[in-house]
C-alpha cells in the first residue's frame, strides 16, 4: 500500500509521487488549509490539503485523531520560516492529492499527540494506545535489535540457539514455581521454569560446548518496578572453560551494545570482591557512579558510652558506619527528616548525623544532637580518619549487618539521585568471590546462588568449613542494577552431594528432585560455567528509563495481573473436572 515510511521521507524525495499509510497524529485547521500530522513506526510526517481538492478536503474535514489512512501526494518543500528543525521530515510536506480512510477510532482516552504524564494503570488497560505512542514504539523496536545484535555476537562466538523446555518439573531455585495439572498424568505437575539453570548444564554434559539462548522464565514471586513473573533471560553456557572467559564473553556483550544503541565506550569493567562491595557500599550491586562509600567505624565508638554506638559496634553480626556527604551542609534539618524516614522504612531505627561548619573547632565547629554523647576523643578521631572538611555533612548507620546494609546502600543512591551526584553516565563492575552459602531466618545455610554452583575449595575444605567457603560466581552490574549473575558449574558428583549434604538434602530428596541430574554426572561432566542477562534490565537501561513495564510489549502490574486481558482469569468448571482439580476458592 505505502511506497515509503513517514519518518523516512526527505528532502531527497522532492517533487516524487508517494504513498503514506499510518495514523493522524493531529489535525490542524488553517484558515481553509488543513494540516495533517501522520505517524507511523519511522516517525511523522506532515499533509497539506486545500479546499481546491474538494473531495480530498471534504475527507479530511472528517478526520479525527487515531483514525488510520492511506495518503498519495507529491513531496515538496516547506514554505521558509515554517521548516521544523526537530523532526527528520521537517523539512518537507506531502501536497496531498488522495486520502481513504482505512480505519475509525473512537477518541483515545488520553492524547498521544502531546506528552502526558498518564496513570500507568491506564496505560496498561489500554496498551494498544500506549504502544503507539513514539516513545513506547522505539523502546519496543530497540529491544528487537538488541536481542538480534545479541545473537549475533552468539553466534559469531561460536555458540549454538538451543531451545529447552517451557514445560518441565518444578525444582527448587529460590522462588516460587508457576505449576501447571497434567490433564493426561492426573494428580501431576508440571512447572514453567525458573530458568534453563539445569537443562543448560545437560546440555554442556550432551557435548554441544557452547549454548545460548533467549529464554522466557517464570517466577510466582513479589513484584517490583524491576521484576516480572515472566522476564526475558539470555542464557549463556560454555564446556572447558574458566571465569575469566565467561566474564570476558559477557563484557563485550554489554561494551557491544552501549557503543551501539547509546554511542559510548565503556572501558574495562572494574572487579569487585563481595566482601568489599559490602563493606564499601552495603549492597553487592553498588552504583559507581555515586562517590560516596561507607567507612566502618565500630573500632572507633566501641568503647563510647552512647550506646546506640557501642552495643552494635561490639556484636559480630552488627556495624556502624559512617557516609561522607561532601558540602552536605547545606541539607536542611527538614531535608534530613526526611532521609531520617526513608532510612526507617528499611527497619533503621534513626540517622544520626554530624554537620561540619568548622573542622578546626571541634567544640563549637561542629553541629549535631549526638555530640554529648560522644567522646571528645572519638570526635576528633572521626573528622581526622574521614578526612572531614568544612561543609561537609555525616551520616551513621548502627545495628545489625542486613538492616545497616539495606538502609545505607539505599540512602547512598537516594542523595545520589537527589543531589545529583552522578560523576559519569555509565559505571559497570563486576562482583565476584559471592559466599557459596548464606543462613535463612532458621539459621540453617541456604544457596546464596543455586547448589549447582562450584565452590573454590575441595570437597573435604567445603566440609569443614562451609559457611567459610567462596564460590565461582560472579554478577555483572551497571548503574547499581544487576543486569547479570553466573558461575562456575559442580562437575562432579561427590561434590554435588556434599552440597546437597550441607544443605539437608538427603540422598533420597536429591534422588527426587535431581536423580536426572546426577546420573548425567555421573556419566562424565566436563567443567563448564555460564551466565544469564536480563534482557528486560539490559534494555531498561539503554533506553534510559527506570521502570522494565516501559520495554516489555504487554507487561504485569506488580500484582502480577494484565490489565490488558484481565488475566489471570477463571476457567469453567468443566474444565477443571477434566483436569482433576476441586477449587476451594470462596469470593467475599
Amino acid at each position: 500500500m505505502r511506497s515509503h515510511y513517514c519518518g523516512e521521507i526527505t528532502s531527497k524525495n522532492l517533487n516524487e509521487e508517494v504513498t503514506i499509510c499510518g495514523w493522524i497524529h493531529k489535525r490542524r485547521d488553517h484558515g481553509g488549509v488543513i494540516f495533517l500530522d501522520v505517524r507511523d513506526i519511522k516517525g511523522i510526517c506532515q499533509a497539506v490539503i486545500n479546499p481546491d481538492n474538494a473531495k480530498s478536503f471534504s475527507i479530511s474535514e472528517t478526520l479525527r485523531n487515531e483514525f488510520v489512512v492511506e495518503i498519495s501526494g507529491t513531496v515538496r518543500a516547506r514554505l521558509e520560516g515554517t521548516t521544523n528543525k526537530n523532526m527528520l521530515t521537517g523539512e518537507i510536506e506531502l501536497e496531498a492529492k488522495k486520502i481513504n480512510i482505512l480505519s475509525k477510532a473512537v477518541t483515545p482516552v488520553f492524547p498521544l499527540d502531546d506528552y502526558q504524564d498518564v496513570n500507568e494503570d491506564v496505560r496498561l488497560k489500554n496498551r494498544v494506545l500506549d504502544l503507539r505512542r513514539p516513545e513506547m514504539n522505539q523502546r519496543i523496536v530497540t529491544r528487537s535489535k538488541i536481542s538480534s545484535m545479541i545473537r549475533n555476537y552468539l553466534d559469531d562466538n561460536d555458540f549454538h540457539e538451543i531451545e529447552t523446555p517451557i514445560l518441565t518439573r518444578a525444582t527448587p531455585e529460590g522462588a516460587r514455581d508457576f505449576i501447571l495439572p497434567s490433564r493426561v498424568q492426573s494428580g501431576k505437575f508440571f512447572a514453567l521454569p525458573q530458568s534453563p539453570q539445569l537443562f543448560k548444564q545437560l546440555l554442556m554434559m550432551g557435548g554441544l560446548d557452547k549454548y545460548y539462548q533467549i529464554a522466557r522464565c517464570f517466577r510466582d514471586e513479589d513484584l517490583r518496578a524491576d521484576r516480572q513473573p515472566e522476564f526475558t533471560q539470555i542464557d549463556i553456557e560454555a564446556s572447558f572453560i574458566d571465569q575469566n572467559y565467561v566474564m570476558e564473553i559477557g563484557e563485550g556483550m554489554i561494551k557491544g551494545l552501549v557503543e551501539r544503541f547509546c554511542g559510548d565506550t565503556l572501558d574495562t569493567f572494574p572487579i569487585l570482591d563481595w566482601h568489599d562491595s559490602m563493606r564499601d557500599f552495603g549492597c553487592d550491586k553498588p552504583d559507581l557512579r555515586i562517590p560516596l562509600k561507607l567507612v566502618e567505624i565500630s573500632d572507633l565508638v566501641k568503647d563510647e558510652e552512647f550506646k546506640v554506638f557501642a552495643e552494635p559496634a561490639k556484636d559480630d553480626n552488627s556495624r556502624v558506619v559512617a557516609l561522607k556527604i561532601p558540602g552536605g551542609n547545606s541539607l536542611s534539618r527538614g531535608q534530613i527528616d526526611e532521609y531520617t524516614n526513608f532510612v526507617s522504612k528499611l527497619g533503621a531505627k534513626g540517622l544520626a548525623y554530624i554537620k561540619v561548619n568548622d573542622k578546626n573547632d571541634l567544640e563549637n565547629g561542629l553541629q549535631s544532637p549526638i555530640l554529648k554523647f560522644l567522646k571528645n576523643e572519638t570526635i576528633s578521631n572521626l573528622v581526622n580518619d574521614l578526612d572531614l572538611e568544612n561543609d561537609d555533612l555525616l551520616f551513621f548507620g548502627a545495628g545489625k549487618d542486613s538492616v545497616v546494609n539495606l538502609s545505607m546502600s539505599s540512602l547512598i543512591k537516594k542523595i545520589g539521585e537527589d543531589l545529583e551526584l552522578y560523576s559519569c553516565r555509565w559505571a559497570p563492575c563486576w562482583v565476584v568471590d559471592f559466599p557459596m552459602f548464606e543462613k535463612n531466618g532458621e539459621g540453617n545455610l541456604t544457596s546464596l546462588h543455586h547448589p549447582f554452583t562450584l565452590p573454590n575449595c575441595s570437597v573435604d575444605e567445603l566440609k569443614n568449613s562451609p559457611e567459610k567457603s567462596i564460590a565461582h560466581a560472579y554478577d555483572i552490574v551497571l548503574n547499581g542494577y544487576e543486569i547479570g549473575g553466573g558461575s562456575l558449574r559442580v562437575f562432579d558428583a561427590d561434590m554435588q552431594k556434599a552440597i546437597f549434604d550441607i544443605l539437608n538434602i538427603s540422598d533420597e530428596e536429591a534422588d527426587n528432585k535431581f536423580g536426572f541430574l546426577l546420573k548425567a554426572l555421573s556419566s562424565g561432566c566436563p567443567p563448564h560455567g555460564g551466565i544469564a542477562f536480563g534482557l528486560d534490565r539490559i534494555v531498561m537501561l539503554i533506553t534510559n528509563t527506570t521502570n522494565i513495564r516501559d520495554v516489555i510489549a504487554f507487561p504485569k502490574t506488580q500484582s502480577a495481573t494484565c490489565l490488558l486481558t484481565d488475566a489471570p482469569s477463571k476457567v469453567d468448571d468443566a474444565q477443571l473436572e477434566e483436569l482433576k482439580i476441586i477449587s476451594t476458592y470462596k469470593e467475599d
